[in-house]
């Protein structure tokens, strides 16, 4: 199979979705690895490491496009993507279509079989395909949450001025995490790690405890309720959102008027803003411009957090993304969708249908069984 890698066009998006290693490894399984010209330099993954590896490099987008059967990239494609994509072709990377119309309808109209990477799941409910980036993102949120709290380290803006770990006399932050999932659980570790007061909300009680079993009294959990949140944000000096809801728009969990009711300088770092966030506030925002000021706290909802440690992000993501490419590329994708329920659960359109379910709700739209879609 041809299997293409574009670069990425997405506002400071700097991984690329195979490395040499991978393509390497594709090439001695008889496949022909298209690399577009760049597509590596942010990850620190020069075209001459691509060449080495046995891939093809071509100058445009709309030549790797055009020649691949399988295109695998990170970010969801964009508008100047959408008029290359083809029907009968395999699209393979993270889609977050719950939180975006305007995406799928364009997979629809193209009619590309496309696999997310975000609702590959296996049978115990772990997303292997995610995981990754989550531990990334979680881990980040601590970092940018930190830094957003200095004085005037956001733009115009100004954090509270206060050192997480706080020093002898000076008590730390208050961080407050929404979610004990694996976002949630690497943003607490960090955060532990730097010395902050943590606390953890999360409505599965089996997850709380599982936290507490790791940190102990270095933290304190609660059951979230309305009743619960409210009064752990009143005196929060960072909240980092990370709920996910498998494959659907993130619920939206910490209103403005609860914003409003907040520290001045305060600090919120949305983690499910892919997913069209966890906060009433939260909008996209760029690696160039990472926050912006509502009622005077500071929020960061940058989509693709994992960018700013490129390199560490894309091996982690091929790491756990190859093994599936392999088996799209060598048996077809029905025939590896037929043979892997997890990796059938990725599949979220095919031939101008919505295959999965969370999709189609978000946007109130008609779709098809993936057993439909496997049986063409």
């Amino acid at each position: 199979m041809r299997i293409g890698v574009p670069k990425e066009i997405k506002n400071g998006e700097l991984r690329v979705a195979l490395t040499p290693l991978a393509v390497n490894e594709l090439r001695v399984q008889g496949h022909e690895v298209l690399v577009e010209r760049g597509a590596g330099v942010g990850s620190s993954m020069p075209d001459g490491q691509f060449v080495a590896a046995g891939a093809r490099i071509l100058d445009r987008a709309e030549d790797v496009w055009a020649e691949a059967d399988l295109v695998v990239k990170v970010k969801e494609p964009l508008p100047p993507e959408y008029e290359l994509m083809r029907r009968g072709q395999v699209l393979f990377t993270y889609l977050h279509l719950a939180a975006s119309l305007e995406c799928t309808e364009a997979l629809l109209s193209s009619g590309v079989t496309a696999i997310a990477y975000e609702t590959v799941e296996r049978s115990d409910g772990s997303l292997p395909l995610l995981a990754p980036m989550s531990e990334v993102a979680g881990r980040l949120a601590t970092q940018v949450g930190a830094h957003a709290l200095q004085a005037r380290a956001a733009g115009d803006s100004s954090g509270r001025g206060i050192l997480l770990g706080g020093v002898p006399g000076v008590p730390p932050a208050r961080v407050v995490v929404i979610g004990a999932g694996s976002a949630g659980t690497h943003a607490t570790a960090v955060a532990v790690g730097m010395g902050a007061r943590v606390t953890v909300l999360d409505r599965d009680v089996e997850r709380l405890r599982a936290l507490h079993a790791r940190f102990g009294s270095r933290i304190s959990t609660a059951v979230s309720t309305r009743t619960e949140l409210e009064q752990t944000l009143t005196d929060a000096d960072l909240v980092i959102g990370a709920v996910l809801v498998h494959g659907a728009r993130a619920p939206r969990l910490v209103s403005s008027e609860q914003v409003s009711r907040m520290l001045p300088g305060s600090v919120l770092v949305d983690v499910a803003i892919d997913q069209g966030g966890c906060f009433e506030d939260s909008r996209p925002t760029t690696h160039d411009q990472p926050t912006y000021v509502v009622h005077n706290s500071i929020i960061y909802a940058v989509p693709n957090m994992p960018s700013v440690v490129p390199h560490t992000s894309t091996h982690a993501l091929v790491n756990v993304t190859l093994p599936f490419v392999s088996a799209v590329a060598g048996k077809g994708w029905r025939a590896a969708m037929r043979g892997d329920p997890a990796l059938a659960m990725g599949l979220n359109t095919w031939s101008g249908q919505v295959t999965h379910a969370p999709v189609a709700i978000a946007h109130a739209l008609p779709h098809v069984s993936v057993e439909n879609a496997l049986r063409g």
